[in-house]
């Protein structure tokens, strides 16, 4: 039992989880942004140029029996557009420009090497000037002018 306890938690923990209970979150409410804009505006909007509260009652007929609701569609689709174009214009585009302006400014400055690196190097040059056995007996055995 704690070790079932001990994996929810790390589940929970981890990343992934919590961004996707944001996300789950924010999208609710932009979901609710963007059905008051339809109605609050869109939806006037057509009103006033087609004669209706939305598009769902215009392009009706009926043949052999069957109802073709060509209106219903247009809403549909139209509702489609209104929030795919909220959705670029409110969250991609400037996130994107974020992150753009992100990366002009990484690019600005030189990236500091990491430290591990640096101790890397200053070994390497503090054993550059050792002087080796090997390189001691060269030296003694070279002849002399």
């Amino acid at each position: 039992m704690k070790s079932v306890l001990t994996g929810f938690k790390d589940f929970v923990a981890r990343g992934n989880a919590i961004e996707l209970a944001v996300a789950v979150v924010i999208g609710a409410a932009f979901n609710t942004f963007v059905s008051s804009l339809v109605e609050g505006f869109i939806g006037p909007l057509i009103g006033s140029i087609f004669g209706g509260t939305d598009l769902s009652g215009l392009w009706k007929f009926t043949i052999l029996g069957g109802e073709y609701k060509f209106g219903l569609v247009a809403d549909a689709a139209l509702q489609l557009l209104i929030t795919a174009a909220a959705l670029y214009f409110v969250i991609v585009l400037p996130l994107n420009h974020l992150a753009k302006r992100r990366r002009a400014g990484l690019e600005d400055e030189p990236a500091a090497p990491p430290e591990d690196l640096l101790v890397l190097q200053e070994i390497r040059d503090l054993l550059a000037q050792r002087v080796t056995p090997a390189v001691r007996n060269d030296a003694g055995s070279a002849p002399r002018a």
